[in-house]
């Protein structure tokens, strides 16, 4: 059955800050293509790869690969809230395939996922209803993650069981490019932030969610009036990483390392293993023909902007 890939960047600026009216429409103009592609494609399932900000996922129990046979968006930056089309069926069929594969992916029956989920669904298909999604979270932001080898290997395994479905499958990895916005670390953590950090930060208060909110709006307003010390986007570093991809030459990213990517591109660069997962989905298939539509750093909005769709070759 056909096999489709699209990747893009997601960021919680996106709608809520302005990076200049020419840039916004042609973000606006590359995500209207990419939603009529999935329109026009008909996806009988959509498997979403993404990462969480601390929102859905903590360290009192941090998996490494987490599929949610029910799922729940929590609508934070304006994103929607509520629940994702998952199938529990669909989603005990995956573990049980990927064990086969020697992965032992996490289970969750009550998944919440924040706008790296909500927002690219929501812009590729107008809701968080109209296709079944099969959820999976990939750990990118809470150390220690799965290596660079690991992920490649996940996400060819997952091609396999997509490839193996029946059903016409959308890959979305959602995620990076270069950026850097404030993570907080479990690491030299006060009591606080620990707190936070081990599952105290989840279900928040509207009051408690606001205030969050609008200090990560401040840290985006500093860094795009170059205050602070978040590091900047770095152009070569996606223009490199995007043109590995397209190579197809994925065994790459196994010589990428945390220390190294952190450095050149950000603490939250290491979200683009939902790209490498995503690739290396649609290579299981065989040979593919990658197209950038979009790629641009986007200081206003603290993300190396881009997006990009691949087909069987």
């Amino acid at each position: 059955m056909p096999l489709r890939t699209i990747c893009l960047s997601h960021s919680p600026f996106i709608g809520l800050v302005s990076p200049g009216a020419n840039i916004e429409s042609d973000v606006r103009t590359k995500l209207s293509v990419l939603a009529e592609d999935v329109q026009d494609y008909k996806p009988d399932l959509i498997i979403l790869i993404g990462p969480d900000h601390f929102n859905g996922f903590f360290y009192d129990l941090m998996p490494q690969f987490c599929v949610g046979a029910r799922a729940e968006a929590v609508g934070d930056y304006n994103t929607p809230a509520g629940p994702i089309a998952t199938s529990e069926d669909l989603a005990v069929a995956f573990v049980e395939a990927m064990g086969r594969e020697n992965f032992d992916v996490a289970i969750s029956y009550k998944m919440q996922v924040d706008h790296a989920f909500a927002q690219p669904l929501t812009a590729l298909t107008g809701s968080l209803q109209k296709y079944p999604v099969l959820p999976l979270f990939i750990n990118a932001t809470a150390p220690p993650r799965p290596l660079w080898a690991r992920t490649r290997e996940f996400g060819a395994a997952l091609g396999r069981f997509a490839a193996a479905s029946g059903k016409r499958v959308l890959i979305v990895g959602s995620g990076g490019l270069s950026h850097d916005p404030p993570v907080p670390v479990i690491k030299d953590a006060s009591p606080e932030v620990a707190h936070a950090l081990t599952g105290g930060g989840r279900n928040l208060a509207p009051e408690a969610r606001k205030i969050r909110q609008e200090r990560t709006l401040k840290a985006g307003e500093d860094f795009a009036a170059r205050k602070g010390n978040l590091r900047d986007l770095n152009d070569d570093w996606d223009r490199a990483f995007l043109a590995v991809l397209e190579s197809g030459k994925l065994e790459t990213f196994d010589g990428y390392t945390d220390d190294d990517v952190t450095q050149k591109a950000g603490r939250a660069a290491h979200e683009v293993r939902t790209w490498v997962a995503a690739f290396a989905a649609q290579s299981a298939a065989g040979p593919y023909q990658m197209e950038v539509l979009y790629q641009r750093p986007i200081p206003a909005w603290i993300v190396g902007m881009a997006m990009a769709r691949a087909v069987a070759a």
